[in-house]
């Protein structure tokens, strides 16, 4: 297997990492197993932010990175929480004080307007100074509930309604999560300009 740092610490997105690139024979291993340290995100979009990240863990291993930038943005909101999703409700939010954070400022808006999707954008880059890392992005389209639903998932899961299921992320199977969800389509594309790439 050849080993290749996730530029995250959320342990989320290490497990659905892990499942998704393990048939492509790629080992996934967190950013911490190496002590480096979190990078900055100051882009103004998901794409510059995952540059910024795999950039970072690249450097300070020595190996190929992932990152991973996505979020959640709401129509209702002009596209918050967006890039600051992670960090919604302060700079060391929990998923559940972003979640309350997000039900408050909806707080005035119904149900039928509340559409919003998840976004999702990977880099992987060969090393630091890579001219040409892949970037793929995907979306996942659905609506933010009234109240936290389903207890599986991280993130605005609870919240995040989708349609084609009848039931929130975070009441989905792991594996019918990993096919359909933002983050799996993107993993899709990745995969696949990967195998272009490098097969």
């Amino acid at each position: 297997m050849t080993p290749l740092v996730l530029a995250s610490g959320n342990a989320g997105k290490l497990r659905e990492f892990a499942d998704l690139l393990a048939p492509m024979g790629w080992q996934v291993h967190p950013q911490s197993e190496f002590a480096v340290p979190e990078a900055e995100e100051t882009g103004l979009t998901f794409v510059e932010n995952a540059l910024i990240k795999a950039r970072n863990a690249a450097r300070h291993t020595g190996s190929p990175a992932l990152a991973d930038d996505s979020g959640i943005e709401v129509d209702a909101l002009k596209g918050a929480p967006g890039v600051f999703s992670a960090r919604y409700a302060g700079p060391h939010a929990t998923d559940e004080e972003n979640n309350a954070q997000l039900l408050r400022a909806l707080a005035e808006v119904p149900e039928a307007q509340r559409s919003a999707r998840y976004w999702c954008v990977l880099t992987f880059l060969r090393h630091a100074d890579d001219p040409t890392p892949v970037i793929v992005q995907a979306s996942w389209e659905g609506r933010v509930l009234m109240a936290p639903e389903g207890e599986g998932g991280f993130g605005y899961d609870p919240l995040f309604w989708v349609p084609e299921r009848q039931m929130s992320a975070a009441a989905l199977d792991k594996a019918e999560k990993n096919k359909i969800s933002h983050r799996g389509r993107a993993s899709a594309l990745l995969l696949a300009e990967l195998k272009t790439r490098f097969s």
